[in-house]
């Protein structure tokens, strides 16, 4: 393959009627190197999760017998997204996709512009890549994702990060990508902890920690207690996660669950929950992988545990310079949760928050739609803070 100047596909698709298979799809052409008029093709024929992986692999399996192999990386590695845990196709296809993508893109690693890292952590190991930044040194960005994130999505806005004269770090953690599907390492709360063992292991200092999605919380998180992290970017509005779950539910049924929660009522919040997942393919999807991902034996167990991954409580402790990045249309995340997450930092060094609009092309989750405009801004803020 060509190593070309990195460039970013801009827009977003009505695909699908659900909101969340409609981002899935976008996300499969702006995050992962699908071909639009593939996509479109299948669209209209995912209704539910197993659909969704038909689809998907079908549209993979052509691009592999075209030797369209860029394309058909992304579509082996989203068709795996919507699988439910204990599918044994969801290994297969991560695995499948994660080595046809390491070998597509060798070249990189073959003339040393990324290295490959494994960062002992807890009895697993963590993977992480650099890329050294393209002339004179800026900063050094510590990067991640987040609740279902893979690291090879980030592999080219690490690669424009350093075009533009950033040393670089992506790495995947507790929960994550193959620290999760291969290695069955599940989520913490308290991500300072493997952000700590990266840091000492490579021996790093005066970092600015980006976490994309859920790593909107955690980075911040990781900045209370790590030091060595100068600027924080939460690369999505992420108070707390009960408050993102319960912000994707009716108001009234809000009500309910808080009540619920309160008295511990687990039987009723198991039965609420899954009458709720009859109904909801996303909320179906979402208790299961979470259940999964969090080590969690019932919905009620999850939502509690849930209830762990904030940034609220720790905030005060947060006294580093701070960037909080959200999207006015985010289907996941109600957007006015900024409130929430903006009072808590009531110690910081500086803070700044920019809200993204359809008008933009960058209103979705993440942002999604206008990465370019997004990591442009992530660099000029830095550069601001740093000078």
């Amino acid at each position: 393959m060509k190593k070309d100047k990195i460039t970013f596909a801009k827009g977003i698709y009505n695909l699908n009627k659900e909101p969340n298979f409609n981002y899935q799809l976008n996300r499969v052409v702006m995050w992962n190197g699908g071909d639009l008029e593939d996509v479109k093709k299948i669209a209209d024929k995912i209704k539910d999760s197993a659909s969704w992986k038909k689809e998907l692999i079908g549209i993979g399996d052509q691009a592999k017998k075209e030797s369209r192999i860029k394309e058909a990386i992304g579509y082996y590695r989203m068709s795996e997204f919507f699988m439910y845990d204990g599918d044994l196709d969801k290994i297969k296809y991560y695995k499948l996709a994660t080595d046809m993508f390491y070998d597509y893109y060798k070249e990189y690693f073959e003339d040393g512009t990324v290295v490959h890292y494994e960062v002992p952590y807890d009895e697993v190991n963590l993977p992480v890549l650099y890329t050294k930044a393209v002339g004179e040194k800026k900063d050094t960005i510590l990067l991640h994702g987040g609740n279902d994130s893979y690291m090879e999505e980030l592999f080219f806005p690490m690669l424009y990060f350093a075009e533009h004269g950033f040393d670089v770090y992506l790495f995947e953690g507790p929960g994550q990508g193959g620290v999760m599907r291969t290695q069955g390492k599940h989520f913490t709360y308290q991500w300072e902890k493997p952000v700590k063992a990266i840091i000492d292991y490579l021996n790093l200092d005066d970092v600015t920690i980006i976490g994309a999605s859920l790593g909107g919380m955690l980075a911040p998180r990781a900045a209370a207690y790590e030091k060595r992290i100068k600027r924080v970017i939460a690369w999505s509005i992420f108070p707390n996660f009960f408050f993102v779950v319960l912000g994707m539910l009716p108001s009234s049924l809000q009500k309910v669950i808080k009540i619920l929660m309160l008295l511990h009522a687990a039987p009723i919040l198991n039965l609420v929950f899954k009458m709720k997942s009859k109904k909801n393919s996303t909320i179906d999807w979402g208790i299961k992988h979470g259940m999964y991902a969090y080590n969690a034996k019932s919905p009620y167990e999850y939502v509690v545990k849930l209830n762990e991954f904030q940034m609220i409580d720790v905030g005060h402790l947060i006294d580093q310079d701070v960037l909080v990045i959200g999207a006015n249309q985010d289907h996941f995340i109600d957007y006015k949760l900024f409130k929430d997450e903006l009072d808590s930092l009531s110690n910081v060094h500086s803070l700044t928050f920019r809200l993204f609009t359809d008008k933009e092309c960058a209103s979705n989750h993440c942002n999604m739609g206008n990465t370019k405009l997004t990591l442009d801004t992530m660099i000029n803020w830095i550069e601001l803070i740093k000078h």
